[in-house]
């Protein structure tokens, strides 16, 4: 059965939703510019309150970060795994992947035309997510990569996160066509940025269970 991430959980009210409408994951964004923002700290106080009521991945969004501030982050928030966001080398990934022993390590790849599914083999992580490309926007972009690249690229690689514009309309489509591990929404889920609609969040999981 795939896996359900809702990204860009903000609030305590909106995590526990999520939760209960059956997703499996939730994606907290330690990106500052992002207006799904939110601090580490606040972000372990959801962590750990939900954490008493259920289990789920609690995974911290990073772009660009150093090393020591992203390992910093993560002990601060006590997220479960890491999803990199930015333009990570492989270099970096393969540091990361060796001082977080045990945590799951995410990279985002962002598909833009000349993306070649291939690249995504290159990096020594756990699984690969697929985003649209958007020069302004890190994730979040409500925009659908092309399935094909995404079915070509799962097949290379571990586990495959499919993020990239998913909504309730059309998630079990890209299921059936993917067959990725992880499905991954966020902005075609709110009300506004960093804040969830609770009536499309129940939409989404059930739409993906269909999948």
């Amino acid at each position: 059965m795939v896996k359900i991430k809702i990204c860009g959980i903000t609030n305590l009210e909106d995590a526990r939703l999520a939760i209960a409408a059956g997703a499996d994951m939730l994606g907290f964004n330690f990106y500052r510019p992002s207006p799904r923002f939110i601090e580490p700290g606040e972000a372990r106080k959801i962590i750990d309150s939900l954490k008493r009521e259920a289990e789920f991945v609690a995974v911290g969004i990073f772009v660009d970060e150093s090393l020591e501030s992203l390992i910093e982050q993560v002990r601060t928030s006590g997220v479960d795994a890491v999803q990199l966001h930015g333009d990570e080398t492989v270099a970096y990934c393969a540091d990361l992947k060796s001082v977080l022993n045990g945590t799951t390590i995410i990279k985002a790849l962002r598909v833009g035309g000349s993306f070649q599914p291939s690249t995504a083999t290159n990096y020594p992580v756990d699984a690969i997510m697929l985003d649209a490309f958007q020069d302004n926007l890190r994730g979040g972009t409500g925009k659908i990569i092309d399935w094909e690249i995404a079915e070509k690229t799962r097949q290379l690689v571990p586990e495959l996160f499919l993020s990239g514009g998913l909504s309730p309309e059309n998630v079990a489509q890209a299921i059936e066509r993917v067959r990725p591990y992880a499905v991954d929404a966020c902005s075609r889920l709110e009300l506004s940025p960093g804040r969830k609609d609770p009536s499309r969040v129940k939409a989404f999981v059930r739409a993906a269970r269909r999948g």
